[in-house]
């Protein structure tokens, strides 16, 4: 009986080992190469595949990504855990108060709770084995006045160095320029790597980062379709948004852009690795709100794994009364609109279509910022025959959009809108 006992009391201790063991601290570290930078974990080359966000973790593992990036510390517990049975790493976000949000850089107790308040974060996670790396402030030159805030970046920096060895720190701008730069060199030496969040711009990221003196290694820290800001507008002034397949087509020559620079980039984030509304609910998310994928995740997968993943639809064109959605369309009060599209399936799956009409949004903001989602409008449908919908314009005058969504019963997307001007 004793032996039984002695026995088992062994073999529990080993479980209890080998999952202790597989839950030991993931080391990450930056090496240097021959002409530029290698990130390691444990001791293995470590080239970033990943998408920002929290969501979808099995399938962002299942087409060969491998980390996900957060802007805060909410549910970060929960975030890493699961990460963690997924075999996924997390750069964890430290979210650093930003000055139009009114943080003010010159109140020094603001600094120091908020120093304070990421030494309980830094000590409650630097152990979790998802760990990769912390990323110290998103976008906190966006739109700032008081440089003061790379001081407080510094001290974060110099602080997770001290408390966790372990895992490299990183800062994460808007974009790149040179006096970012200088100031990120001059005042945040703990800094190990520079998050670029970059979107029309991806082609010439590399060349920039070597112009403007950056030394140290680079992560692109969200890349995507061309952004609102840089893309083409309206006659009243409204962005035109790409279709879902000219956003796939924009991310496979970004991508291509990224993997080029193997001496200084560690990899990139893909945004949004999940959904949210920002000028309108598609413009980023690389799914939609029912959490079905658009054709940008099929780009992903050729890049990283190239699984047998059923594809999403191709969404060749859409148009409103014959014109394009570029070509800033006006219709009266009452009058037929008429969409026609033109879609393909890679797999030949059968389609299914559905139609929202949205006024154009009041509620944009920057840099991200929380959007309300405008109301939907009810409308009626005149006629549906194949690539063809008709209904009638509102009655109110106004900015709209219509949207499409055509989906193939595998979880996936194609999507478009037209916005149009009702006279």
């Amino acid at each position: 009986m004793r032996f039984k006992i002695l026995l088992l009391f062994l073999l529990t201790s080993i479980f209890c080992f080998s999952q202790l063991r597989d839950r030991d601290i993931h080391k990450t570290e930056i090496v240097k190469t021959k002409d530029g930078f290698q990130l390691l974990r444990n001791g293995n080359p470590y080239y970033i595949k990943g998408g920002g966000g929290d969501s979808h973790l099995s399938l962002l593992k299942s087409i060969g990504g491998n980390s996900i990036r957060t802007w805060g510390t909410e549910n970060a517990q929960e975030i890493l855990d699961e990460a963690f049975s997924n075999g996924i790493s997390v750069c964890l976000g430290l979210w650093v108060g930003h000055e139009r949000h009114g943080f003010d850089y010159n109140d020094e107790y603001a600094i120091t709770a908020q120093l304070e308040s990421f030494k309980n974060e830094i000590l409650r996670y630097k152990d979790h084995p998802a760990l990769l790396m912390w990323a110290v402030g998103n976008e906190v030159d966006l739109f700032y006045t008081n440089f003061r805030v790379w001081n407080a970046v510094e001290d974060i920096a110099k602080m997770i160095k001290e408390l966790d060895p372990n895992h490299p720190t990183m800062t994460v701008t808007a974009g790149i320029d040179p006096a970012e730069v200088f100031m990120i060199k001059t005042y945040c030496p703990s800094i190990d790597i520079l998050g670029i969040n970059t979107y029309g711009g991806i082609k010439s990221l590399s060349q920039a980062v070597r112009m403007y003196g950056w030394e140290k290694p680079y992560m692109v820290t969200e890349w995507g379709p061309y952004g609102h800001w840089e893309s083409p507008t309206t006659k009243w002034g409204v962005a035109v948004e790409a279709t879902s397949k000219e956003k796939a087509d924009f991310r496979n020559t970004a991508y291509n852009s990224i993997v080029k620079d193997v001496d200084l980039c560690l990899g990139s984030y893909a945004f949004l690795w999940g959904y949210k509304q920002e000028q309108t609910p598609t413009w980023y998310g690389i799914f939609t709100s029912d959490g079905n994928a658009t054709q940008s995740i099929d780009v992903l997968n050729k890049h990283w794994g190239n699984s047998d993943r059923n594809k999403a639809p191709i969404i060749h064109s859409f148009l409103l009364n014959d014109k394009d959605k570029e070509e800033s369309v006006k219709i009266k009060r009452g009058k037929h609109c008429v969409f026609t599209y033109e879609v393909a399936d890679p797999d030949n799956d059968s389609l299914t279509y559905d139609c929202v009409l949205m006024p154009e949004s009041t509620d944009k903001k920057s840099g991200g910022d929380f959007e309300k989602t405008p109301e939907l409008i009810s409308f009626k449908i005149i006629e549906h025959i194949e690539n063809k919908l008709v209904i009638k314009a509102p009655q109110r005058s106004g900015a709209y959009r219509f949207f499409i969504y055509i989906r193939d019963g595998y979880q996936n997307v194609a999507t478009a809108n037209i916005p149009f001007y009702v006279r």
